[in-house]
């Protein structure tokens, strides 16, 4: 690169930090001890010149006065015409969007057809997107308070992010909510009502998750057509940040700046004018609400925002709701809440349905609230015994129907209302609704794997009850973790490890230069020799490159020195091994599962490789414990189903026939992923990467090395509270008393 391109380039692996002359030393040996690159590129003067140099060249020289002026002011004219806002005079648009059902005025005391509810759950901006959700690790930091997709069946997308802050050591019950508001058809209308929407849907989905709107924060990201110096082609952009201002100044919520705008054009080609609106705001974790359907026999009450004839939300109203909302959040007088957003109510219902498969009646509601989208509208589903009149007294609010025990949502009639049907309701399967919902996308982002699990073959049900003995010398176990550049995991499973009472030892694998790789290669060795305990923990090492993933982690391990600590950790001291995602996969190439000892490749070896989907996956599975054989389950029971979170490329364990019948027969099948019957199953929704015999853990022949593909250190108080399931499997706590 030349001065200019280095002086503009922007790179996410670059930091630049301003360190004290006399810090400097120190800092640079902190950063050489994460692995991490710093070269000296600047330094401070008192010349009142910023200077630049290239190659000893001086190619820039600018007066700090002048960089402080943030150079010439620029003016631009915009001219919004009235026929720059279309909002709410398409009277035949499709549903989904602001505007009328039907240009007829009686349609609006008729229930839907059918077909239009059919039609929101197939429109872009309704479906679902659980191919695409998947592809992004949702648990790691083991702070995650909302899955991105909750209940039972992990399909109620939630109202945004919840997640604690990461604290290095303890808990902290400190949370982050975080969320995002955009309709491009209503921006498209009218960009001022674009962004005046964002704003309040992102703050909506902040008082669903039981927030306090009135401490958010808000960050715009804008993204206009190529503007010039054309007054028409400005109105979108003035029109944007006005429509934002006025959300922002009636509801007293300030934004703290925002991405780089981008420009939108290519020749004759056009963006829709966009404005997405980001709110964050700190909340208890312990109070955090999600939107899935709890119970049944619950009431639906639906807290609309209402908006004048020029569709400006009643911001006051909207400020009361969610007010009250966060009140009754923190006294858990609430199951649950979720936004209303694109699709309108029915979509919404759907949503919330779908996560248990809880089905609803809706009592008749108006044609408008099922079929058009109502930002800054609520829906709250509140307990039979609880007394909403008293608990949203002074609000206005609409108890609209009831949760029930039918896979199935139920529009029925009330007197002067017309069904579309002869049987004054209108029935929809949630099957047939959840098919609608996620077919859209699936040939983008799929959910299935090409031809399916394997015809005819069932996977057997593990269950060995022989538990091994061993003699240990009683201690407070020393637990050694190495860290390989791309590893990811560490903290978390040194946390783990010190809730359950051992001390942690964490080294980093030194590589940029050889001299530093030999002498972390040294250290390591010589901790394992210190240690009782060897945990390799998850992340993606080197990339997972070369071909394949935790081939650096193995060679590290066959290298003499580390070879020779990890056999006499196993062989003469006793000691136990863990490896989990990317450590399971380091621990199968190096054969230490599931022969217990660092062999050398074989063709007829068991192997970790690619999902069958294609793809990454991260989502939470159910595992069954399939034998008592390992120490490292000695908490646990053959049956205990647990929740682990999941999320890697290479997770399908391979194996030849005769290999999985000696894994079976010795009782080395640690674990597997099971169904809602607790069945070994190929069904990608339980058994995610397609393994074989839907193993999702081994042991050596010992028991003494353990590896799984569910991350067990991801546990953690207060997580992943929208998914029911035991998420405590114990493997840490079983570890340390192992030496007590």
């Amino acid at each position: 690169l030349d001065g200019t391109e280095l002086a503009i380039s922007e790179s996410q692996e670059r930091m630049a930090v301003v360190v004290g002359k006399e810090d400097e030393a120190a800092f640079s040996r902190y950063a050489a001890e994460e692995n991490i690159e710093v070269t000296q590129v600047a330094k401070v003067t008192d010349t009142g010149r910023f200077r630049m140099y290239w190659r000893d060249e001086l190619i820039l020289d600018l007066s700090r006065k002048f960089l402080d002026t943030n150079g010439v002011a620029q003016k631009r004219k915009a001219l919004i015409r009235e026929q720059d806002i279309r909002i709410g005079q398409i009277e035949h648009r499709k549903p989904g969007g602001i505007g009328r059902a039907s240009a007829n005025e009686g349609d609006e005391e008729l229930l839907p057809e059918v077909r239009e509810l059919y039609g929101l759950l197939s429109d872009l901006n309704c479906a679902g997107k659980r191919g695409l959700i998947e592809y992004f690790d949702s648990t790691i930091g083991a702070g995650s308070v909302l899955m991105p997709l909750g209940g039972k069946y992990q399909l109620t997308p939630a109202a945004g992010m919840a997640a604690k802050l990461p604290v290095l050591s303890g808990d902290t019950q400190t949370a982050t909510l975080m969320s995002y508001g955009f309709d491009p058809r209503v921006s498209k209308e009218s960009p001022f009502h674009g962004a005046m929407y964002a704003v309040l849907e992102s703050l909506t989905r902040i008082a669903a998750m039981g927030g306090d709107i009135t401490k958010a924060r808000l960050s715009f990201q804008e993204y206009f057509p190529k503007l010039g110096r054309v007054p028409t082609r400005w109105a979108s952009p003035v029109m944007a940040l006005l429509g934002g201002l006025k959300a922002q100044m009636a509801l007293g919520v300030p934004s703290i700046g925002g991405k780089d705008s981008m420009s939108g054009s290519f020749r004759h080609l056009d963006v829709a004018p966009t404005l997405v609106s980001f709110a964050i705001v700190a909340a208890d974790a312990r109070t955090v609400l999600s939107p899935e359907f709890k119970k049944t026999g619950s009431k639906i009450v639906l807290l609309e925002c209402k908006r004048d004839a020029a569709f400006v939300p009643d911001f006051e109203a909207f400020r009361k709701n969610a007010a009250r909302l966060h009140e009754l959040a923190k006294k858990g007088k609430l199951l649950s809440a979720g936004p209303v957003g694109a699709g309108g109510l029915f979509v919404s219902i759907a949503r919330m349905a779908f996560g248990n498969r809880i089905g609803a009646v809706l009592f008749a509601p108006m044609k408008r609230l099922l079929l058009f989208e109502n930002y800054g509208s609520l829906l709250l589903e509140v307990g039979a015994d609880e007394d909403v009149k008293a608990l949203l007294k002074g609000l206005d609010y609409q108890v609209i129907g009831e949760t029930v025990d039918s896979a199935g949502i139920e529009l029925r009639t009330r007197e002067g209302v017309t069904a579309s049907n002869t049987s004054g309701s209108v029935v929809l399967p949630l099957s047939e609704i959840e098919e609608r919902w996620e077919t859209p996308l699936v040939s983008t982002f799929p959910v299935q794997a090409e031809g399916g699990p394997p015809e005819g073959d069932e996977a057997p049900l593990a269950s060995y009850e022989k538990r091994a003995t061993f003699r240990t010398k009683p201690v407070r176990p020393r637990v050694f973790l190495p860290v390989f550049p791309g590893t990811n995991c560490e903290v978390d499973s040194r946390r783990a490890f010190e809730r359950a009472g051992a001390e942690v030892c964490v080294v980093n694998l030194l590589s940029q230069n050889h001299e530093a790789l030999a002498a972390s290669i040294a250290r390591m060795a010589e901790e394992i020799g210190k240690s009782q305990i060897v945990m390799i923990p998850g992340g993606f090492s080197g990339g997972d490159e070369p071909e394949g993933s935790a081939k650096f982690i193995a060679a590290v391990f066959r290298s003499p020195q580390m070879r020779e600590a990890t056999t006499e950790l196993l062989e003469k001291r006793g000691g136990l091994m863990l490896g989990i995602c990317n450590g399971f996969q380091a621990l199968v190439k190096l054969g230490l599962l599931p022969y217990g000892r660092i062999t050398e490749p074989d063709e007829a070896a068991p192997t970790l490789t690619y999902n069958t989907i294609g793809r990454h996956m991260s989502k939470l599975v159910r595992a069954r414990v399939g034998s008592a054989l390992s120490p490292w389950l000695a908490h646990a029971q053959v049956g205990d189903v647990h929740t682990l979170p999941v999320s890697h490329g290479e997770g399908r364990f391979v194996a030849g026939e005769t290999v999985l019948q000696e894994l079976l027969k010795n009782g080395q099948i640690a674990t597997q992923y099971v169904d809602m019957d607790d069945r070994p199953t190929y069904d990608i929704r339980f058994n995610p990467n397609g393994s074989a015999w839907a193993i999702e853990g081994i042991t050596s022949p010992d028991g003494r090395v353990f590896g799984r593909m569910g991350h067990s250190e991801r546990n953690a108080p207060g997580l992943y509270v929208n998914v029911p399931g035991d998420f405590d499997d114990g493997i840490f706590a079983s570890g340390v008393a192992y030496f007590k």
